[in-house]
């Protein structure tokens, strides 16, 4: 797989799908969250995909099995921090508006660097529900300063 996710798709609740095995399905999302910790590209990915633990239907199996033949092509991949690079600090962040088709909440996602080097990163949906994409970003983006302050 190039990606962790098939674009232009989202994930929902799938109350018609049939359910898989809850357990299985934990231990896959809880392996994947392991690995966030070095590879941030699954982050995004990983987090929507943990929010049907509590009824996981086939669906969701699918989405994750993705991000795993996603890993198996990529192994290559992950952090790197280089030495004597500077110590600018630079952060970055994003949001979608209405991503969640739950509750409609927006999803951000951010990551500053220090020196070039990434030093943290996070994608979750916000606690409030944005009426426009500019207050989503502007809720991202008060996020992601707190973070750096």
């Amino acid at each position: 797989m190039k990606n962790p996710m098939a674009t232009g798709s989202k994930l929902h609740a799938d109350l018609e799908g049939k359910s898989v095995e809850c357990k299985l399905y934990r231990e896959m999302i809880g392996s994947l969250l392991y690995l966030t910790a070095s590879r941030p590209d699954i982050m995004f990915a990983t987090c929507l995909c943990a929010r049907f633990q509590a009824n996981p239907k086939e669906s969701h199996l699918y989405a994750v099995k993705r991000i795993f033949r996603y890993l198996k092509g990529t192994k290559n991949l992950g952090l790197w921090y280089p030495e004597n690079s500077g110590f600018d600090l630079m952060a970055y962040t994003d949001s979608d508006y209405g991503g969640c088709k739950l509750d409609r909440k927006s999803t951000s996602g951010r990551c500053q660097f220090l020196g070039g080097k990434l030093v943290s990163w996070t994608s979750k949906k916000q606690n409030c529900v944005s009426t426009s994409t500019e207050e989503a970003e502007y809720v991202a983006a008060a996020s992601c300063y707190s973070q750096v302050l």
